[in-house]
């Protein structure tokens, strides 16, 4: 399939508005179609080798799905700001999002070693397969950990290209550019503190929730929301409203993550669920877990939990998973879960009036936390 040189796809059908959520992320689906296409018919101009190997990954991975939550949320804060008419600059601003994150999975799949993404092999362990498959020279290792660096930063430049585009064409464009601006530093300053806070072996739970916001909570929701609110031209309440309410349901989003990583079924999830764990990774789950075994003494579970070995073992990893139980920490996070959603959809109802954008952002928090909220937006 990567040796085939791509066709152009159909042009989108009109899509009515005002568009619904669901209806936004299948026309989001169809400008990624459009984005694709033209990226891998420049990319086979550049270099056919590259164009195979690189930018076709790069399509396969985003062709292959994932949540679209940000596509959604961005279509949520459009609406929220009163957009209506041509969705045009939204459905590229809501594509850029998707390959900006395609950029972040592939790195922080590189980062982690994570073998599976998605239901499927990993970029970097089908690059490596590729290594050895050829027959090439030297380290699949090294080759595919290389490559995959590319190949994220190839989706980061499309990203930028559709979004730069976008905002030129926007009459809003200066407060688009601004939003994208400083989402993309605080993806970066959120993957170092990651990083950072697995070498020097922290435990506290402030950290690990500023990790979570600013790895997760901000691009997931809270600066989609305000790219979306600032196409249609949201006034500074109404962008205040959005941004509460998108830090909550973000770090619902993380948490719920953090829960899936530890006690997830890997045929569900598409990923493993025992790689935070066998690096010890800095969570807002494995932080309660310690300040919990440290309130009631249980020395037990704080020697489970705490600093060590780089890469656990089994039995490590099982001792961390009964250490979390034990203490109450699978419990507390999931109220906090809970707590964050329902205060998430409060903040939201502040920043628009139209009851179908405000149940259909209720239906994405649920999606997003896997809390189920009643109509008034609290935890049922």
């Amino acid at each position: 399939m990567l040796g085939l040189r791509p066709t152009a796809a159909a042009s989108a059908a009109p899509v009515d508005s005002p568009l619904t959520a669901l209806a936004a992320v299948s026309a989001v689906e169809a400008e990624l179609g459009h984005v694709l296409d033209s990226k891998m018919r420049g990319a086979f101009d550049v270099d056919e080798v590259f164009a195979q190997d690189v930018a076709g990954r790069v399509t396969s991975f985003v062709r292959r799905g994932g949540k679209r939550l940000r596509s959604a949320f961005a279509w949520c804060g459009w609406r929220a700001a009163g957009g209506s008419g041509d969705p045009t600059a939204l459905l590229r601003t809501a594509a850029a999002l998707e390959l900006v994150q395609a950029c972040a999975l592939v790195h922080d799949d590189v980062m982690d070693g994570s073998p599976l993404r998605r239901g499927a092999p990993a970029v970097h362990v089908e690059l490596a397969r590729m290594h050895r498959s050829a027959r090439m020279t030297g380290s699949p290792e090294a080759f595919s950990t290389s490559v995959a660096i590319l190949a994220g930063d190839l989706a980061l430049v499309w990203a930028d290209d559709v979004l730069t585009e976008t905002a030129l064409g926007s009459p809003h464009g200066a407060r688009l550019f601004h939003e994208w601006q400083a989402m993309r530093t605080e993806m970066v300053a959120g993957q170092y503190r990651d990083i950072h806070a697995q070498a020097a072996g922290s435990s506290g739970v402030d950290e690990a929730v500023s990790i979570a916001t600013l790895k997760s909570a901000l691009y997931t929701v809270e600066r989609p929301l305000a790219l979306g609110a600032s196409l249609a031209g949201g006034d500074d309440h109404t962008l205040s409203a959005l941004r509460s309410a998108g830090r909550c349901a973000g770090l619902a989003f993380q948490l719920r993550d953090d829960l899936l990583g530890t006690y997830g079924d890997p045929d569900m999830t598409g990923k493993p669920a025992d790689d935070d764990l066998r690096s010890r990774k800095l969570t807002y789950l494995l932080a309660v877990g310690l300040w919990l075994a440290d309130v009631a003494d249980d020395e037990e579970a704080a020697d489970a939990l705490g600093p060590g070995a780089h890469l656990r073992s089994d039995d490590a990893v099982d001792r961390m998973r009964a250490a979390l139980e034990r203490t109450g920490a699978r419990d507390v996070v999931e109220s906090k879960i809970s707590e964050l959603a329902a205060t998430s959809v409060r903040h939201f109802a502040g920043a628009t009036s139209d009851p179908g954008v405000r149940r259909e952002f209720t239906t994405l928090v649920e999606r997003a936390s896997g809390v189920v909220l009643g109509h008034t937006g609290e935890a049922a």
